[in-house]
């Protein structure tokens, strides 16, 4: 997840920092209208784990390597047309990072399509951590990186199964989102240009001819206690998705988990494909507007954005909207 400024550093065991009640399942008191098949949220919660066993996924590391490959291979292993955008980027300390965006196509022969995206590699450092000793240790990214892939993955597998669908989906994981300039960089001033170079790179070289309706960005969809609010630069650019995402998850039974306030403004993955692209794209992103440690919630860029704090329920309630979303498109 990119940048947006983080608050002060207090203890992970603030109740605030979960945001909602305990609740693990739908809306009890909402008119609820479900179409399409159910989203498992353990499958999602395995793709989660299976990402985090190779370690952090930071930029040019082994486990990067590994974990794109198994990836790939996911998608392929649901008969998905699996194509890939390798490149040699530049981070913002003028690291050269070897790039892999990840382009998974179910239906590709339709004109009609979709993207739904997420980014897959891990922050290098934890520089939001309550602990200073923490500032350059790499992030495990069960939260912010793996969920959004596993969401995605659990979506291919169901719709794999389904001759029906008309519609094209092209699910792209996004390399490089997270080698934004950390918080401990005293000679370099953060800038929106040092974060989500893969969808940078997707947005200047499209496929070609490639078109899609809009885009739906999937960034820390897994934490304990997440609300998804309108996010800023989403209503910005594409007010009609927004609507129809927040009104879909109504439709699946979620909507409290989906207010109608607006929340931050954020530069992620979402801005290259709306201002380059011409994609209309919102971020699905949660906020937590009471949480002291960070407005993303009590794991963001720290050494706690583990597995011990992926909810199976918030997998649910993402994964059952965007199949509400598919199969009514």
């Amino acid at each position: 997840m990119v940048s947006m400024v983080a608050i002060a550093v207090i203890s992970f065991s603030c109740a605030s920092c979960r945001n909602v009640s305990k609740s693990s399942g739908s809306d009890s008191t909402a008119v609820a209208s479900p179409t399409g098949p159910a989203f498992y949220a353990d499958s999602a919660y395995s793709f989660t784990a299976a990402q985090c066993n190779f370690g952090p996924r930071t930029m040019n590391s082994e486990a990067h390597e590994k974990c794109g490959e198994w990836i790939i291979g996911k998608f392929r292993s649901y008969g998905l047309t699996v194509t890939t955008q390798k490149a040699d980027l530049k981070g913002y300390d003028g690291t050269i990072l070897k790039s892999t965006n990840i382009i998974a196509s179910y239906n590709p022969d339709a004109s009609t399509r979709i993207l739904i995206c997420a980014h897959w590699d891990s922050r290098p450092w934890a520089d939001n951590d309550p602990d200073s000793l923490n500032h350059k240790t790499p992030v495990m990214a069960a939260n912010d990186g793996a969920s959004g892939v596993a969401v995605m993955l659990e979506l291919a597998r169901l719709v794999s199964k389904d001759s029906t669908l008309s519609i094209g989906v092209d699910f792209v994981c996004f390399d490089a989102e997270d080698w934004g300039v950390p918080t401990w960089e005293e000679n370099i001033e953060d800038s929106e240009g040092s974060w989500a170079l893969g969808s940078k790179h997707f947005a200047d070289n499209l496929p070609e001819g490639y078109e899609a309706r809009y885009g739906i960005l999937l960034d820390m969809v897994g934490g304990e206690g997440a609300k998804f609010y309108r996010e800023g630069l989403s209503s910005q650019f594409a007010r009609t998705i927004v609507d129809k995402v927040w009104s879909a998850a109504k439709a699946a039974g979620y909507g409290s988990y989906f207010p109608d306030d607006e929340g931050g403004y954020v530069t992620d993955d979402h801005v290259p494909l709306n201002k380059t692209a011409n994609i209309p794209t919102i971020d699905i992103i949660p906020y937590y507007p009471q949480c002291p440690q960070s407005s993303f919630g009590m794991t963001w860029h720290t050494t706690d954005d583990t597995m011990e704090h992926i909810d199976r329920n918030t997998l649910k309630v993402v994964g059952q909207t965007l199949i509400q979303i598919i199969y009514t498109e």
